[in-house]
């Protein structure tokens, strides 16, 4: 096969390795980015005099901007190049971020999260179709476990970040620095960036589909915005209209794409991706699990500090081993677990991380408000080693399988799918949280004990969720596949007609350094 001098080539490349510390960097930074704002809140309010609903929007506009552009971000990497649109990315973000901490007024802040999420939806749909394109298929397994621990780090340390940049008022900027932060790690990631990652893009020529990129950052607006916003607004009839009208959107863009598909070949999502039994399945719990991180975080904050009064930096420092946790076991996961045990190292995890909720649920109860830091320990070790064991496997049990011409549209699904997972567990946890609350008409010197009740209700939603997880999850591959490239063109022939042996010379990369 003509192209395989290419992929040898960059196997045997050390630089390759530098690359991949460049794009998790770049993903560590976004991760962190979701999560830094929420501690700083307080600080920017009084500093910019900013209202309430600016405060909204602060946080959720990133959410909204990002998840909007992330199937178009990926399909832009597949035509002009991935590398090319990562650099694009990263120095948009980087100059977003240097905006937002320069705001002068809560206006300029908005704006400046808005641009910030949007080009970050450039950048990050990037980094897992890099990884795809870049690593044979048996170094995937290691580095997709690296890439969970990255993802565990990311998704506790932001508060953390935050609580110390915030209290620490570096040279008198207050919250300022929380976006700072991003500047050298941005350029940085720029120069070495150009240097090191190699270009790649589908061999076949693609167009953008300027159709389907309009009905689907509609679809997704019109379902995640009211999600977003409805609690503050108080669940109008117009936001149950928007998502419900959502679903027809969807439907229509679905047609849209299987035309456009039969038309010209150019579709900005590949439908034929999700007749990949692996994908499909994996797609499927990647939104259940996002449920799962958006309701847990938000409440488990909301419980430290303003349920027990922690201060962020108590409840930062309350969330590093789970931290430890996830990263330890996101590594061992993969490379050792799951080439042995297949999905069950998954369903393990969630079966872990119910055990943990369980005994969290339980020590909150006994505890009440006078509960320590130190007794969360192990009931959050144990969920982080069942998270760590789920997140690092999934990601490479969806990919594994998809052609490396749509590995940046598959990747912008994924980042996309567990968005909207996220988005719908913080719509819920109006109801799953909020609602017992508000339910009691609670008096101040009980807010303490309702915050905890509320929190072990919580848990046992995301319990079931998790469940409901756990039987998703046999849906995927009993053993791990080989990854596309090494895999049995006979076996995967069905496999949305993307396996044929007539097709395997499309899924080498078109690589350029």
């Amino acid at each position: 096969m003509s192209s395989q001098p290419a992929v040898m080539d960059t196997a045997s490349d050390r630089r390759r390795w530098i690359a991949l510390a460049i794009v998790m960097t770049a993903a560590f930074m976004d991760l962190v980015d979701v999560t830094i704002v929420n501690i700083a809140i307080p600080s920017i309010e009084r500093d910019l005099g900013a209202s309430f609903g600016a405060i909204q929007w602060i946080t959720a506009g990133y959410a909204l901007a990002f998840a909007a552009g992330l199937i178009t971000g990926g399909r832009l990497g597949d035509i002009y190049g991935r590398r090319r649109m990562f650099l694009i990315g990263i120095t948009g973000f980087t100059l977003a971020s240097a905006l937002c901490g320069f705001a002068a007024n809560e206006e300029m802040l908005v704006a400046s999260r808005l641009l910030q999420g949007a080009t970050a939806a450039m950048m990050v749909p990037q980094v897992l179709a890099i990884i795809h394109v870049t690593f044979p298929a048996h170094e995937r397994g290691k580095v997709f476990g690296l890439f969970g621990a990255v993802i565990g780090l990311g998704a506790v340390s932001g508060p953390l970040l935050g609580a110390l940049l915030t209290q620490w008022n570096l040279f008198g900027l207050e919250w300022r620095p929380i976006f700072l932060i991003n500047l050298p790690v941005g350029i940085a990631g720029l120069i070495l960036g150009r240097k090191f990652i190699t270009e790649s893009r589908a061999p076949k020529a693609l167009k953008l589909d300027l159709v389907g990129v309009a009905l689907v950052t509609l679809g997704l607006l019109m379902l995640i915005y009211p999600l977003t916003r409805g609690r503050e607004l108080g669940w109008p009839l117009w936001g149950h209209l928007c998502m419900a009208g959502s679903v027809l959107v969807f439907a229509v863009f679905v047609a849209y794409e299987k035309n456009k598909t039969r038309r010209d070949g150019s579709p900005l999502v590949e439908l034929s991706l999700f007749r990949v039994k692996s994908f499909a399945a994996g797609i499927a719990v990647q939104l259940t699990f996002g449920i799962v991180m958006g309701i847990f975080f938000l409440v488990w904050t909301l419980y430290m500090q303003t349920g027990l009064g922690w201060s962020p930096l108590r409840a930062g420092l309350t969330g590093v081993p789970f931290s430890i946790a996830v990263s330890a076991a996101a590594g061992l996961s993969v490379q050792l677990l799951v080439p042995r045990f297949g999905r069950k190292v998954l369903q393990a995890g969630a079966v872990t991380m119910v055990a943990g909720l369980l005994l969290y649920i339980w020590e909150a109860g006994r505890y009440g408000t006078e509960i320590h830091s130190w007794q969360m320990a192990l009931p959050l070790v144990i969920m982080g080693l069942g998270m760590g064991l789920i997140v690092a496997p999934l990601t490479d049990a969806v990919l594994s399988e998809v052609p490396r011409e749509h590995a940046g549209s598959a990747s912008g699904l994924i980042n996309t799918t567990g968005q909207m997972g996220t988005a719908l567990g913080l719509g819920l946890v109006s109801v799953v949280f909020f609602g017992s609350i508000d339910e009691g008409r609670i008096a101040p010197s009980e807010m303490g004990t309702a915050f905890a009740e509320a929190f072990q209700t919580s848990l046992w939603w995301v319990a079931a969720v998790l469940v409901v997880i756990f039987l998703v999850m046999f849906a995927l591959p009993a053993r791990p596949k080989q990854h596309v490239e090494g895999a049995d063109p006979q076996g995967d022939a069905d496999a949305g007609g993307e396996a044929g042996g007539e097709a395997s010379a499309e899924r080498e990369p078109v690589l350029a350094h």
